[in-house]
């Protein structure tokens, strides 16, 4: 099969297996430095999360009945979802606001959300101290269904099956299937108002996990709002998301883009900067009202109060004048490093609520153990292998086979 005119398969089901074995094969190659430094790791996560499941959460993580969460659902989970928000954001903007401008970024954004959806999933499994109670959040057993978890567990369901609704159409056309194509590109619009919706509601929903926990979250990160703060945050960190990953892989793949595509990448940058620097704008200005309003001034004197003060001016304000500079002067580079800023802001700002700022008045604080960081890094590793394996074979970066633009 040539990857740039994708054929159709026979029906004949040993010609098909035939097709997707030859596909495992690597393609070009294979000791490169990323290889060479994430397998080994990649190897020793797995090891330690066969231990994790042998002996229990507690033989590799700090985690106790007091700190019963920790890095993989702080950065894992609440963190990653914050990131893959870049997939609803792109979605509204190309098939609801009809702006067709951004339509050649729109795949492999969906891509990169639904596997960052599925490996966090996959991480909040390694977390549940019993994972095979997994199930009761999603039927409501022992927590009911107007419980906070009960939404969230069915908002992630949902949505990861809304975004392989949504990316299906590309993996149709790597395999050739033309009418299987027709159909599902025909449920994309559908899916897409389904996601959106689902993507709104459980990025407030992770932040309405933490309603619970007033008296354990430091006050300058706790509020009535934090809801409200994850969703809008979700927008710039999605987004920001979009414009890191964006560039890294128009360097690592540039082969299968379009030179249009290409020349589109620059136009398509400082659109996506006006959008941060807005919603940064917006997420800014009220928490300033949710601290006015919180009367905090006094903790600002405090070690978490400069902490507080750091995430807000060097990773909120910072970053948000610096996509707007750039935007208005077109500076590509300047919009790249406001938006590593901007996650490194989101990074730091989700941590705070659930491990720096969780029970900060504790005599023995959270510290990950070595063991958390390399299965964090393990998961990492992997999402990135699938994601390169999916776009050297499937149309993601390069344009649809002819007959599947017939089918649109």
């Amino acid at each position: 099969m040539n990857n740039n005119n994708p054929v159709a398969l026979d029906n004949d089901g040993k010609s098909i297996w035939k097709f997707l074995l030859s596909e495992l094969k690597p393609k070009g190659k294979f000791l490169t430095p990323f290889n060479i430094i994430s397998i080994p790791i990649m190897l020793l996560g797995l090891v330690l999360i066969v231990i994790r499941f042998w002996k229990g959460i507690g033989s590799i993580t700090n985690l106790s009945q007091e700190i019963p969460w920790g890095l993989w659902i702080g950065f894992d989970v609440v963190t990653g979802v914050a990131f893959a928000g870049g997939a609803y954001v792109l979605t509204f903007m190309v098939y609801i606001l009809n702006m067709k401008k951004y339509h050649s970024i729109v795949r492999v954004t969906v891509l990169n959300g639904f596997l960052a959806y599925v490996f966090y999933a996959g991480a909040l499994l390694l977390d549940l101290g019993r994972p095979w109670h997994v199930i009761n959040p999603i039927i409501g057993n022992s927590f009911g269904v107007s419980s906070v978890l009960f939404l969230v567990a069915w908002h992630f369901l949902l949505y990861m099956i809304a975004q392989l609704i949504e990316f299906s159409p590309a993996v149709a056309e790597w395999l050739g299937a033309r009418r299987a194509q027709k159909i599902l590109s025909g449920m994309t619009i559908a899916a897409v108002i389904f996601g959106i919706t689902l993507s709104t509601l459980h990025q407030s929903g992770l932040g309405a996990l933490y309603l619970m926990a007033k008296d354990k979250i430091f006050p300058l990160w706790y509020s009535e709002f934090i809801p409200i703060m994850f969703f809008v945050s979700s927008i710039f960190a999605g987004l920001s998301m979009v414009i890191f990953e964006g560039s890294i892989t128009h360097k690592v793949f540039s082969g299968q883009i379009s030179e249009k595509n290409h020349h589109a990448q620059k136009e398509i940058i400082p659109g996506l900067s006006k959008i941060c620097a807005g919603a940064m704008f917006a997420y800014f200005f009220m928490q300033v009202l949710i601290f006015i309003h919180g009367q905090h001034w006094a903790l600002l004197n405090t070690p978490l109060g400069y902490w507080y003060l750091l995430e807000m001016l060097g990773f909120v304000l910072f970053p948000m004048i610096l996509f707007f500079y750039s935007y208005r002067t077109k500076n590509i580079t300047l919009i790249k490093v406001a938006a590593i800023l901007t996650m490194l802001g989101v990074i730091l700002n989700r941590l705070n609520v659930t491990v720096i700022g969780f029970r900060w008045d504790m005599a023995i604080r959270y510290v990950p153990s070595w063991m958390e960081l390399v299965v964090t890094l393990a998961v990492i590793f992997t999402e990135i292998w699938i994601f390169r394996w999916v776009i050297n074979r499937m149309p993601v970066l390069r344009d649809s086979p002819e007959w599947a633009k017939e089918n649109k």
